[in-house]
């Protein structure tokens, strides 16, 4: 097993930036894909960006590409999210999940860890 903890939330401006961060501890950090999803308040939790276990080639939603970037550290077993140009619609708690495999990376069911989870609040 993996578990994971994110960190990095708040409160930020239109246009601002905030880097997010989960940290894992447990089973070995790379044997994992990792991605993030978020969830805003009366909404399905949605996908947002994953990355395999080597951390190259991340794959985004279309929503967030260009202006969140995910990077991961194997060594110090960190997932990280950068998110530049915020909007109002980035508003949600945003969670980091873990799962073997490549298959089906945007679908909340097929991974099986995930930490409890940052909020996110970006006023207009």
């Amino acid at each position: 097993q993996v578990q994971l903890g994110e960190s990095g939330g708040g409160l930020v401006q239109a246009g601002g930036s905030l880097r997010l961060s989960c940290a894992a501890s447990g089973r070995t950090f790379s044997d994992y894909t990792m991605a993030w999803f978020r969830q805003a308040p009366g909404k399905e939790r949605e996908f947002v960006g994953a990355i395999g276990r080597s951390g190259s080639r991340p794959y985004y939603a279309d929503s967030v590409k260009g202006r969140f970037t995910i990077s991961r550290d194997n060594a110090k077993n960190t997932l990280d999210l950068q998110m530049i140009n915020l909007k109002p619609e980035d508003t949600a708690v945003y969670y980091c999940a873990a799962k073997v495999g490549l298959a089906w990376i945007t679908r909340r069911e097929s991974y099986d860890y995930w930490g409890q989870g940052t909020q996110v609040t970006v006023s207009s």
